[in-house]
């Protein structure tokens, strides 16, 4: 299961993300991630006890679609648990991770 609350404002997108991030969620979490209009998008991890590699994905296909743009993304509250994915996969070396 997963919560997804979602702020929009001035081309700014903050995203804080409660639960699991895996193949049954992924799909919600990449619907809330349309960054139409947005150049700056901001992922709170802080709720965040599992990412699978669907999870990953996500992020990589939102840090590509800002990039090309000129927009940023970054990452805020990673736990433990998800910094070790992202070590892991080799993610937080091109992630912006706060």
């Amino acid at each position: 299961m997963m919560e997804i609350k979602k702020t929009t404002a001035e081309g700014k997108m903050t995203v804080a993300i409660k639960g699991r991030i895996d193949t049954v969620t992924a799909p919600e979490l990449s619907a809330a991630l349309q960054l139409d209009g947005i150049d700056e998008l901001t992922l709170d991890m802080g709720g965040v006890d599992y990412m699978s590699s669907s999870g990953l994905r996500c992020l990589l296909v939102a840090q590509k679609e800002l990039a090309q743009r000129g927009g940023t993304m970054k990452l805020i509250k990673v736990g433990a648990v998800v910094r070790e994915v992202l070590d892991m996969t080799g993610f937080s070396y091109f992630l912006n991770i706060i």
